[in-house]
């Protein structure tokens, strides 16, 4: 039972550094991006080969992932950025289906539908740090750093720039600020977190495939940021903390069976979102006034 409770609050955890990263694209900088869990998906599966094939070192396979997501995010998500609106939401989907396809197809880098096996248990610093225990306390110091250099950005000039285009993006290019190049940055440092967040996941389950990073993953990814409160540093985790807790609470009432625990979930989720639109659309901890 322990170790269950350790379990689900490590995934809570790796998933609030993968909602926190979204929000900075989302919150401070307005582009409402739905292929998230791909960046997650390139994370895992670069810190996931990185572990089998060099050293299951999390701290370098943590940085080899943020690179890799990063980087990657430039060649992928530039053309996506040239576009607004609901053009940026399809293109948005249009990249996580690539994205999917390509996780599914490269069997050499990610195992395909398989997926790749046997992630050795991570160690740091030539310590093993793979108990329950010892992983979440990783996990906790990758989200206070993930927490801290977003809080440092946002409070810059470059998180204030990045504000204002969310607010009105015409208004900020007749300012002179340049757009696509704060709108790269912006990309780069979101992708780059959740590229830690998906390494964690690898090393956390031990076995990663394409199943991990679909569309439903980037919806839920998206909807931790909208329940906990857009443009905030806590609603994020609040939203992933949420969203990955009540299903396990659901799990322990004796009334609802185990086939329709699914159903129940979704209309909670569902209820709460219709919810929050009407009472409170800036989210549990956003301000009531919205932004």
């Amino acid at each position: 039972m322990i170790n269950y409770i350790l379990n689900l609050l490590t995934l809570a955890t790796i998933y609030s550094i993968a909602a926190a990263s979204l929000n900075v694209l989302v919150g401070y900088a307005g582009i409402f991006s739905i292929a998230h869990a791909i960046f997650f998906g390139l994370g895992a599966y670069a810190g996931a080969q990185f572990a089998l094939l060099i050293v299951p070192d999390v701290l370098l396979a943590s940085l080899i992932g943020a690179v890799v997501s990063g980087a990657l995010s430039l060649l992928l998500a530039l053309p996506a950025l040239r576009v607004r609106g609901e053009y940026f939401v399809a293109a948005g989907l249009g990249l996580q289906m690539v994205g999917i396809t390509i996780f599914s197809e490269a069997h050499s880098l990610t195992g395909g539908h398989g997926g790749l096996v046997g992630i050795p248990p991570a160690t740091l610093f030539g310590f093993d740090v793979s108990s329950p225990g010892a992983f979440l306390a990783v996990c906790l110091v990758a989200l206070l750093l993930s927490l801290a250099v977003i809080q440092v950005l946002m409070r810059s000039s470059f998180g204030r720039a990045l504000m204002s285009i969310r607010d009105n993006e015409s208004a900020a290019e007749s300012f002179g600020k340049n757009v696509p190049l704060l709108k790269t940055l912006a990309m780069v440092v979101g992708c780059a977190i959740v590229g830690v967040a998906g390494t964690l996941f690898a090393f956390n389950l031990a076995f990663i495939n394409v199943e991990s990073f679909t569309l439903e993953q980037s919806i839920l990814m998206l909807a931790m940021v909208v329940i906990g409160g857009v443009g905030t540093l806590s609603g994020p985790l609040i939203g992933a903390v949420f969203l990955l807790i009540l299903p396990a609470i659901l799990t322990f009432i004796p009334f609802i069976p185990p086939t329709e625990i699914g159903t129940v979930q979704q209309f909670i989720y569902g209820s709460l979102m219709a919810v929050l639109m009407i009472f409170k659309p800036s989210g549990i901890a956003g301000k009531t006034g919205g932004k």
